[in-house]
């Protein structure tokens, strides 16, 4: 135990972080995550040339001797529970899978903060981005059986935050951010801001 006195003095300006969730290459949580960065652990895929041949990829490329052949891979994320969330299992497959990851993960954040969208009703704002939609350009765009608003809906970035907001019943403000390398920093920023302003009570 330290002897240091605990600072009391408070402006209205703070903000506690109260639940986190995640998803990452080689690590499906937060604390998993923890596990490999204290241990060293490599969460990077690496992949042999049948492997890179069997995802298609350019042979040409494969032997390039700058082409790397590694990727950072998400576990299971075919794994997405569709009618937990109100979905059809053919709207989850028409869905892009980072819109998919993101919904599980704002639903276990506010699970691991403890608190209930169906009992409190408080303001929770969602501030988010996405990266460019490959699943949409990979396996949707040039399928005759695929059209539709909602595949539209499905695979935007624009509804990345409103989709959350609507299944999740949250009330506050639903934000999406899109500043390439620094969306995600950006997001925190406003959410933080959204925060003081008293536009909600959560994020």
């Amino acid at each position: 135990m330290s002897d240091l006195p605990i600072s009391t003095n408070t402006n209205d300006m703070e903000v506690a972080v109260i639940g986190m969730s995640g998803r990452f290459p080689g690590a499906n949580s937060i604390e998993a995550l923890w596990e490999n960065l204290c241990n060293g652990i490599e969460s990077i895929s690496f992949f042999n040339e049948k492997q890179l041949q069997e995802a298609g990829v350019n042979p040409k490329l494969i032997n390039d001797p700058a082409y790397v052949r590694a990727y950072g891979v998400i576990e299971k994320a075919d794994r997405f529970d569709a009618g937990f969330f109100g979905y059809t299992p053919r709207e989850a497959e028409l869905m892009d899978p980072q819109h998919r990851i993101f919904l599980e993960c704002a639903w276990k954040a506010l699970e691991n903060a403890g608190y209930s969208t169906d009992r409190d009703q408080r303001l929770i704002g969602v501030y988010a981005g996405v990266s460019m939609n490959s699943y949409f350009l990979n396996n949707l765009f040039l399928n005759p059986n695929v059209t539709g608003l909602q595949t539209l809906i499905g695979n935007d970035k624009d509804f990345l935050a409103t989709r959350v907001s609507y299944k999740l019943n949250l009330q506050g403000p639903s934000v999406v951010i899109q500043s390439a390398c620094s969306t995600s920093l950006v997001a925190v920023h406003l959410a933080c801001q959204g925060l003081l302003s008293g536009e909600c009570d959560m994020a």
